[in-house]
């Protein structure tokens, strides 16, 4: 049964659903999304991936600011239902009790746990080994309302925030084109959240970004990879920035945290405060992204310490 969709995300995790209800015949007759945004280092206005998606498709777009008086434009479109993914704001009331079928989200992870901002960051940060999505029917709380159906996926020891969300967003799409028939005839049951194991994933900061070497080195590499492609995690030498782009945990000597105890092609080897993390590829201010072992070649030697900023004490 083609359903009358309207559908809201932003920005890239949103693309491949948006596609895939298009291709499964459901007819989109609107796409919310966020305005255009500065980007880049021209800081010229950008559109979001999702119009980008939608005006490729012939979708109209719909850019509020707020959805404080959205309603009304909304149950102009008579939709069946409202599919929403990474939208970027909070739906009110008033809009979830517009589609006859209510509104569903979309979200990347296997809830309860990590309702909020950050699921994939939250998620590679604390070690989980799985993943997945939820098809959820929303409600005012934040990711609180029943699920249709969740689909798993393994997190993989290289993965990172970037290559995780593309998968999850594949897995999202496809769990949600054959979820959405089941939900017309009935099948699929909107199951209330268990109040055990509830946990949220607040959004990430810049702030996270600056390494703590005196944390193992186990966690160290879950930052760097959570944190690609945005922040980057950093760490200083001689209190200039490196962002390193990606690192692997290896054996080393115990040394003061932060100390370079091994330089070689592989990369810079830096003690923490359990084990060695290996920086195979970092960038410097105003530089492309390098192998660690060409940058160690002319900025640092072996016994040198990041971590430190200008005016710490020796």
């Amino acid at each position: 049964m083609a359903l009358r969709i309207v559908y809201a995300g932003t920005p890239d995790f949103a693309v491949p659903a948006l596609d895939a209800l298009v291709r499964a015949g459901h007819e989109v007759s609107a796409v919310y999304t966020q305005p255009d945004r500065p980007a880049g280092r021209g800081r010229a206005l950008a559109p979001s991936a999702v119009k980008t998606a939608a005006l490729r498709l012939g979708v109209k777009v719909l850019q509020p600011e707020t959805l404080r008086d959205a309603a009304v434009p909304l149950s102009d479109e008579r939709p069946d239902v409202m599919v929403v993914a990474a939208y970027g704001l909070l739906l009110p009331e008033a809009i979830l009790a517009v589609p006859r079928l209510g509104c569903i989200n979309i979200h990347a992870s296997l809830l309860p746990r990590w309702r909020g901002a950050a699921p994939v960051q939250r998620a590679i940060l604390a070690g989980d080994a799985w993943t997945g999505v939820a098809i959820m029917r929303m409600e005012a709380g934040l990711d609180t309302g029943p699920v249709y159906a969740t689909s798993r996926t393994p997190i993989l020891a290289d993965d990172t925030t970037g290559t995780l969300t593309a998968r999850l967003a594949q897995l999202g799409a496809e769990t949600l084109v054959t979820t959405l028939p089941r939900i017309v005839d009935g099948i699929a049951a909107a199951v209330p959240q268990s109040e055990d194991g509830v946990v949220y994933a607040r959004k990430v900061t810049k702030a996270e970004a600056r390494l703590d070497w005196s944390r193992p080195a186990v966690e160290l590499e879950r930052a760097v990879r959570a944190f690609v492609p945005w922040p980057i995690a950093e760490t200083t030498l001689a209190s200039v920035q490196l962002r390193i782009h990606a690192a692997e945990q290896v054996a080393g000597p115990r040394s003061v945290p932060g100390t370079v105890v091994a330089l070689g092609p592989a990369g810079i080897d830096v003690a923490t405060g359990e084990g060695v993390l290996r920086l195979t590829s970092v960038q410097s201010p105003g530089r492309g992204v390098v192998p660690a072992a060409s940058f160690a070649a002319g900025h640092t030697r072996e016994g040198g310490l990041l971590g430190r900023r200008f005016g710490d004490v020796p």
